[in-house]
């Protein structure tokens, strides 16, 4: 197994600083939040930022990266949504919304890495299952966050219903993520410059 060069956690710790600030533009934008079920859920950039960390790092160094990402949270760092930091934040609604972000830059590289050249609507499908993984672990770990340890109780249509804003936004976010995923490799080969396995398979 190849071991991460210094551009590789350089690039890393951009996506982490990412991360943090698309966890929380609801702080500084209020406005940027949606209630569901008795509970306040904010927009944020998270799936959008950890979808590119999967096409632009791969599926190893991308799933590092997010790993890296919630462990700073863990460890007392305000990254999480709403400055919150600590591990108890997987017992909050949103838990599973960060706990997917592992599955969805490494579905998202993985998908990627498969591609011979890439291509707009291939690498917005990658972009998408990373979507679908985000929501299907998301939703249905916040389903049962709240019909159980949380108290708030809500059918499973009506968790899906209430995250139908954020789907769309994510969703449209795909497109944007492929498209800049494909401007940022075509400036890359027509510079003949390669950011180690940023991204290796194309170069």
């Amino acid at each position: 197994m190849k071991k991460f060069t210094a551009a590789d956690l350089s690039m890393g710790a951009v996506f982490v600083g990412l991360m943090a600030i698309g966890a929380n533009i609801a702080v500084w934008f209020p406005f940027l939040a949606i209630p569901i079920g008795g509970v306040s859920v904010p927009l944020s950039l998270q799936t959008f930022f950890a979808i590119l960390a999967g096409l632009l790092l791969g599926k190893k160094l991308g799933l590092f990266t997010m790993f890296t990402y919630i462990m700073i949270g863990f460890a007392g760092v305000p990254v999480f949504a709403n400055m919150k930091s600590g591990p108890f934040i997987l017992f909050d609604y949103t838990g599973g919304f960060l706990l997917s972000f592992l599955a969805v830059a490494f579905i998202t590289g993985w998908i990627a890495e498969k591609m011979e050249r890439p291509k707009l609507l291939p690498l917005a499908g990658a972009s998408f299952a990373g979507v679908i993984a985000n929501y299907l672990i998301g939703v249905s770990y916040m389903y049962v966050a709240m019909n159980t340890w949380l108290g708030l109780q809500i059918s499973y249509q009506a968790a899906w219903l209430g995250m139908v804003p954020f789907l769309i936004k994510d969703t449209g976010l795909t497109i944007v993520s492929a498209a800049l995923m494909l401007k940022i490799t075509n400036s890359m080969q027509h510079r003949s410059t390669s950011f180690s396995s940023t991204p290796r398979r194309w170069t």
